[in-house]
Order: structure tokens, then C-alpha cells, then sequence
């Protein structure tokens, strides 16, 4: 079944239409990677007729209700969405603003240890950590 068709199914079993706002919304989030409700707006509103940022950020709401985006807050400022099936963990580096995804995997240890420790079950797909990237440390550390 089509993107389409899957989205369009998913919405009439919940007793809601498809609309070509929420087509095209999903498919800015997919070609983007990942965005801002803003860059969604302005993805859409280049290849669509006029949407308003309103609308955009309903849709995304809804898409991440039925799973098929998800949103990381990666530092100050406006969410940014990404496909569902787009999952990763966003180191983001808060000197220079830099992003670098790393698989889910390398937090399973935690995930272990929070989960017998705590009783706490991580979704490291919804995640991003802030901290300083490997080229802003070393222009920090003396010569």
C-alpha cells in the first residue's frame, strides 16, 4: 500500500478524512529528514497551494498521534520532526549548534541500567543530548 493509501486508511479507521494539508505535510517531514514546524510551512507552501503555520502544526500533532513522525526538541527553540522510521539520537553540540545522529544501540547500557534501577523504560528515539561536539572541545583544550 502507498504512503498515501496507508495514511489515508489510518486516518478512516479513526473516523477522520485525508486531507491534501496532511499529505503533504508527512511528505515534507520525510524529504526534509528533520524540521521545524516553520521549515514543514515553507516546504509545503513551495509546492502546494497556501497553508498557514496553524494548520501545519495540527497536522504534525495528528501524524505524531497516529506514529508516523515523532518529535526532538535538539536545544532551545521550535521542536524538530522527523519520520517515524527515521530513528537515531542527536548529539547536539550547544557551542556551534552542530547535530550528529548516532544509532539508538549505543544507549542500550543505560537503558539497562535505568530500566533494573529505576523501573524506567528509555525511548532513546526521542532523544537528543547537549553537549559540546569533538571539534569545539579541542579548540578549547590548550595546546
Amino acid at each position: 500500500m502507498s504512503d498515501q493509501g496507508s495514511l489515508r486508511s489510518t486516518l478512516h479507521q479513526r473516523g477522520l478524512r485525508m486531507t491534501p494539508q496532511r499529505q503533504l505535510v508527512l511528505d515534507a517531514v520525510r524529504e526534509l529528514g528533520h524540521a521545524t514546524p516553520e521549515q514543514v510551512c515553507n516546504r509545503v507552501r513551495g509546492t502546494a497551494a497556501p497553508v498557514n503555520i496553524t494548520t501545519v502544526y495540527r497536522a504534525l500533532d495528528l501524524l505524531e498521534e497516529l506514529g508516523l513522525v515523532r518529535h526532538t526538541h535538539l536545544g532551545h527553540g521550535a521542536p524538530t520532526y522527523s519520520a517515524q522510521e527515521h530513528e537515531h539520537v542527536h548529539l547536539a553540540c550547544h557551542r556551534c549548534g552542530g547535530i550528529v545522529e548516532i544509532p539508538t544501540e549505543e544507549l542500550d547500557e543505560l537503558g539497562a541500567a535505568l530500566r533494573a534501577q529505576h523501573g524506567f523504560v528509555l525511548d532513546p528515539s526521542h532523544l537528543a543530548l547537549s553537549g559540546t561536539c569533538r571539534d569545539c572541545h579541542d579548540a578549547e583544550e590548550p595546546r
